[in-house]
């Protein structure tokens, strides 16, 4: 199978492509020993038992590579990623919500490679590597589009994506202007639809980003997690590839975080990651309106003032991302872990808002959600003054 190389009428290929990337891996990256993907906890977080592949994507490089790493998986070939019979449109695999996150993978090409300009937390949203996640957050935005199971989707045609980032990079030519993105680099957001850190369990995907972005001196890639994935210090990214912890309270984490790395655990491998060579930043997200939630948001600011390291507030910045719920998404969480929606669905102090892909969602009203970022600045500045607060929405 063609391996994602160019075909009548492509534009060519970007500055280098796979066999490049592995030639860059840096002498630590291929260092022996065990990986944090082997060890039990990945495992109970992905313990894959069945495949569903589009042929392509099964016979790609990375495909055969995954496939072997699950090697107890059945194989299932499905023409379409989007359209898979007994999966998407199944209201009976509600109720399996979790579980069919933890025991089934997808892999599929990914098809379209467009870049759209974004401009509050990155100048730029990447075509990403991934569509779905393992874990289980209540207000996650990308089942809306995806109907009643969310696992994991992998694209296996890495090469493709960063052939589309690279020549977008070269075109943008250096960034004169500073933004609030950032003061020299343009921001690629690599993991609009998933968590980078949890892809990196299951192949190279994540790396190859990584490596692709250490390369390209005028750009940055960005991405969200809420799962400490050790295994990424490894990758030594020069500088060139900023992580953002997402953080909450810790109650509110316990209640709708389901199945990622508690928040501790965020916070105390924050300097881990800077000293690897990442730039660390942090998403204030979601803030959920609840009785006490002031109090609890101040309690968490000043954990993260007395645990984090200085170096780590020197160059941190935050974003404050309130709550946006659907009501599809109230429909699918009703069917497996209603107590989340005592505190996300709202109906009182929320209004619907048509998003940018078009859908109608649920927000916040105007007035509550411009008085709830004003708090939450005050406490900011009141408990963390060395946070930066690069934007709310």
């Amino acid at each position: 199978m063609r391996q994602g190389g160019e075909g009548p009428g492509d534009e060519p290929d970007g500055l280098f492509g796979m066999d490049d990337l592995a030639a860059a891996a840096a002498p630590e990256e291929a260092a022996t020993g065990r990986r944090f993907r082997e060890e039990p906890q990945a495992r109970r977080l992905l313990d894959v038992e069945r495949i569903y592949a589009e042929p392509a994507a099964a016979d790609s490089l990375r495909g055969r590579q995954i496939i072997a790493r699950f090697p107890s998986a059945r194989v299932v070939e499905t023409e379409s990623h989007w359209r898979i019979p007994h999966l998407h449109g199944n209201e009976g695999q509600v109720e399996r919500w979790v579980r069919v996150k933890r025991e089934t993978l997808v892999l599929g090409e990914r098809k379209s490679f467009g870049i759209r300009p974004n401009g509050r937390s990155a100048d730029w949203i990447a075509p990403g590597l991934s569509n779905g996640c393992a874990m289980a957050c209540a207000y996650c935005y990308v089942p809306r589009r995806k109907g009643f199971a969310n696992p994991i989707t992998v694209f296996t045609n890495v090469d493709r994506v960063l052939a589309a980032v690279g020549r977008h990079i070269a075109k943008a030519g250096r960034k004169d202007t500073p933004n609030q993105c950032d003061d020299h680099a343009w921001v690629y957001d690599v993991g609009e639809n998933g968590d980078c850190s949890v892809d990196d369990l299951i192949s190279d995907n994540t790396a190859d980003l990584v490596r692709a972005f250490r390369r390209w001196p005028t750009a940055k890639a960005s991405f969200a997690t809420k799962f400490v994935n050790p295994d990424l210090l490894r990758l030594d990214p020069r500088g060139r590839t900023r992580i953002r912890f997402s953080v909450m309270p810790p109650d509110d984490s316990r209640l709708l975080d389901i199945r990622t790395s508690p928040v501790a655990d965020r916070l105390a491998a924050a300097a881990d990651f800077l000293d690897a060579g990442y730039e660390v930043h942090f998403n204030l997200s979601p803030v959920v309106i609840r009785p006490g939630w002031e109090q609890a948001w101040a309690e968490l600011l000043t954990t993260m003032d007395d645990v984090l390291a200085r170096r780590v507030k020197d160059q941190a910045a935050a974003e404050i991302i309130l709550l946006t719920h659907n009501q599809d998404l109230h429909q699918v969480n009703l069917g497996w872990h209603p107590r989340a929606e005592d505190v996300l669905w709202q109906p009182d102090i929320q209004q619907p808002k048509r998003s940018e892909n078009g859908s109608w969602n649920v927000r916040y009203r105007t007035a509550t959600k411009a008085e709830a970022v004003d708090t939450l600045i005050r406490l900011i500045q009141e408990h963390t003054p060395w946070l930066r607060v690069r934007y709310a929405f």
